[in-house]
């Protein structure tokens, strides 16, 4: 049975926890995502953390982060509801196949294949301008592809341990036509019952440092609304860039994954 190390309760740990927290709500208001991508590498690097026990604790912390930036988006009228649950629904489901698939296909090659997709997305955003008046309105044809995008993102999430954001954001930007503004407070809405749902099984697993995920969600919580204020603030362009920027940096450590899961083979 594997047992998790976990770190020691000293001043330092908290006091690292409350810095990934600001960091990480802060770029969950602006791009629209868990902050799992800020919050796994900085609690494995800075804390020592295990990396199932980094990314379960990640889980739990974006469940506070999540809500607070629904509820900024919402109040703008920003968070399409209906489409999110539709999103949610397929990505639990397809969290399920993803986690079966993990150990039958290559990690390298899933890695490197999304590395190529993120690349795709990041040239398409400097080409695709949302409008800031654009809905997401469920039709007969919208209704079935959000189920869709949602069982992709699910697979995906179990398959490479991505958050949903990352690919939901740019997917409702790029083939749903949505504003930037919508995608990201549907987003976010999104991730709360996945996230919920995913933790619910890494408490069972024991995947979870409950203070450390406390400490990171409650300090991200205190700038989640202000990433959201700045998104609102900018154009979207500047949006678009600013997401693409984040994107690279979300490639390049997908991609030193890749390179280091084949020099470990």
């Amino acid at each position: 049975m594997h047992v998790t190390t976990r770190p020691p309760r000293t001043a330092r740990f908290f006091l690292v926890c409350v810095a990934v927290g600001l960091l990480a709500g802060l770029m969950s208001g602006l791009f629209g995502v868990g902050g799992g991508t800020v919050i796994v590498p900085l609690l494995v690097l800075v804390l020592g953390f295990d990396q199932r026990l980094a990314a379960g604790t990640s889980l739990a912390a974006i469940v506070p982060i999540a809500s607070v930036g629904v509820i900024t988006y919402a109040v703008e009228g920003h968070v399409a509801w209906l489409p999110a649950l539709i999103l949610a629904a397929g990505a639990v489901g397809g969290a399920q196949i993803g986690t079966w698939l993990l150990p039958k296909l290559s990690q390298t090659a899933l890695r490197w294949s999304f590395v190529a997709f993120l690349l795709v997305v990041i040239v398409s955003l400097y080409f695709v301008i949302p409008s800031r008046d654009a809905e997401l309105e469920l039709t007969w044809i919208t209704g079935p592809g959000l189920a869709v995008l949602g069982v992709v993102t699910g697979i995906l999430a179990g398959l490479l341990g991505v958050g949903g954001g990352i690919i939901v954001v740019p997917a409702l930007l790029l083939l749903f036509g949505a504003s930037d503004l919508i995608a990201k407070g549907t987003s976010l809405l999104m991730m709360i019952p996945t996230a919920l749902s995913g933790t619910a099984g890494n408490l069972r697993r024991r995947n979870v440092d409950l203070a450390g995920a406390a400490c990171v969600g409650v300090a991200a919580c205190a700038t989640t609304a202000l990433g959201a204020q700045i998104a609102m603030a900018v154009d979207p362009f500047v949006a678009n860039v600013l997401f693409s920027v984040f994107l690279v940096f979300i490639a390049g450590q997908i991609a030193v994954k890749a390179v280091r899961g084949r020099h470990q083979r």
